[in-house]
């Protein structure tokens, strides 16, 4: 049995990371690290949680467990500053170490470490034990574009997320009265996942994110001019993943379907009257755009079923 260690348990993606190896029939949990809720029992965090949990330590402490993996659930700027040992997987959820050009790293996040393997396991397989998570929209659009790479020299993404993916930290934007009854954009032409979604891809989008008034789940609209038979590219992309489904001819992804689970859904229309080929790409921001998606990296890195812990299937009703 492999050991586990999350580095900042009390966020949201702490928290989908920590449910995700409660299930793990691979992974031991040996050290929950929160420097607020330090000292305290896991059910601080959330009363479901029982005594067969070790309390909280500091961050420091857990990142010296000697666990087998760690999950760096850190801001961009604390995930920058770790010090990663030398004998254990680290997976990064941050943005940190995601971008190659330090350049374009340092305008994007305040910061420039350097970058870890990117690891988007159905396109981009993580090479060693240093590992950037994608981020939420970028998992997404990637996902919809990124067998299509070879084909389209630009792409048009309109993504829209839940709140949760605005993090646990208490902000105005956030605030049920900001965000229920409501519908909006924002960082428009200037969201930090837009230059990593180009640099895997090897050409600039045009992204535009959205606010949903939802808690959680994500769905992006991809518009590409092409004389490829995206269909084929996609299904023959995924034909061996248990995580992606293409779905039939005429039928949308929906967010009801993927809310909780670490799977996404890819439609693929045509526009009759101009040509342009939609790819939809539906997915939870906290599951495969987040947690599930660093469970799946570690689990490749230390040589485990690949989707040992993941939750694949939603409600059906």
């Amino acid at each position: 049995m492999a050991t586990a260690a999350i580095i900042g348990t009390a966020g949201y993606v702490g928290q989908e990371t920590l449910d995700r190896l409660l299930a793990h029939p691979g992974l031991e949990v040996v050290a929950l690290g929160s420097d607020s809720l330090a000292g305290e029992a896991a059910g601080s965090l959330d009363v479901r949680l029982n005594g067969s949990l070790p309390s909280f330590a500091t961050n420091a402490e857990a990142a010296a467990s000697g666990a087998d993996v760690l999950f760096l659930c850190l801001d961009h700027a604390e995930a920058a500053a770790f010090d990663p040992p030398t004998d254990a997987v680290v997976v990064d959820l941050s943005g940190a170490h995601r971008l190659v050009d330090p350049e374009l790293a340092h305008a994007w996040y305040g910061v420039a470490p350097g970058a870890w393997s990117y690891g988007l396991p159905e396109l981009f397989p993580p090479a060693g034990n240093l590992i950037a998570n994608p981020g939420c929209y970028a998992t997404a659009a990637l996902l919809a574009l990124g067998p299509l790479a070879g084909a389209i020299d630009g792409a048009i993404i309109d993504a829209k997320s839940g709140v949760s993916g605005a993090g646990k930290a208490l902000k105005a934007s956030s605030h049920a009265g900001s965000v229920l009854e409501n519908f909006s954009p924002y960082a428009v032409g200037a969201h930090r996942h837009g230059p990593e979604i180009a640099q895997q891809l090897g050409h600039a989008v045009c992204f535009v994110p959205h606010l949903l008034p939802v808690r959680r789940g994500l769905l992006a609209t991809c518009y590409v001019q092409t004389g490829a038979d995206v269909r084929a590219l996609l299904e023959d992309a995924y034909a061996g993943s248990a995580v992606v489904r293409i779905l039939p001819e005429g039928t949308a992804p929906e967010l009801s379907r993927v809310q909780g689970t670490d799977a996404a859904e890819l439609g693929v229309f045509t526009d009759a009257a101009t040509g342009t080929t939609i790819v939809i790409c539906a997915l939870d921001n906290l599951g495969k755009g987040a947690a599930g998606q660093a469970v799946q990296n570690a689990n490749l890195a230390l040589g485990l079923e690949p989707i040992a812990g993941l939750r694949l299937s939603g409600v059906l009703v």
